[in-house]
């Protein structure tokens, strides 16, 4: 059966590299799921989960804007700002972040438009983070299958 080649890279570091079955992730347009043999593509990506399926089992990445892009042969590229893997996350230092980022949204909601967009965008990615760490964290309580294990 034929597999994905895929790549998640940020300015600082290849965050994963690996061979896999299929990736989902959030774009613009809404979430796209990419499977071997799919037509090339280029899309914008939306903060948000990445899903990534191999041998059977869901990995899960957290990502914000950025680009996706696949490639004839089975090769997808996820180019982002920031991405990180679940079992990176820690609950308690992304809520004092998504704390930080909504003061700042506050204070800049009635100033410069360039400030509040960054602000905005701070503040997506920290929810984007919380969504995927509060998801780890309730299947790690309840002992069943951990994403991104």
């Amino acid at each position: 059966m034929a597999k994905l080649t895929l790549n998640i890279v940020t300015p600082e570091k290849i965050v994963y590299e690996d061979v896999v079955d299929s990736v989902s992730v959030m774009t613009e347009m809404g979430e796209v799921t990419v499977l071997p043999n799919h037509v090339p593509l280029v899309a914008n990506l939306r903060a948000g989960e990445l899903r990534l399926k191999k041998d059977g089992e869901e990995h899960y990445l957290v990502a914000s804007t950025g680009f996706l892009q696949v490639r004839p042969g089975n090769q997808v590229v996820i180019l982002a700002d920031s991405a990180e893997r679940a079992d990176e996350l820690e609950l308690a230092q992304i809520e004092e972040a998504r704390e930080r980022a909504r003061k700042m949204l506050e204070e800049k909601r009635h100033g410069d438009d360039v400030a509040f967009a960054d602000a905005a965008a701070m503040m997506e990615r920290e929810l984007a983070r919380y969504r995927v760490a509060s998801k780890r964290k309730k299947y790690r309580d309840v002992g069943g299958s951990k994403p991104g294990a």
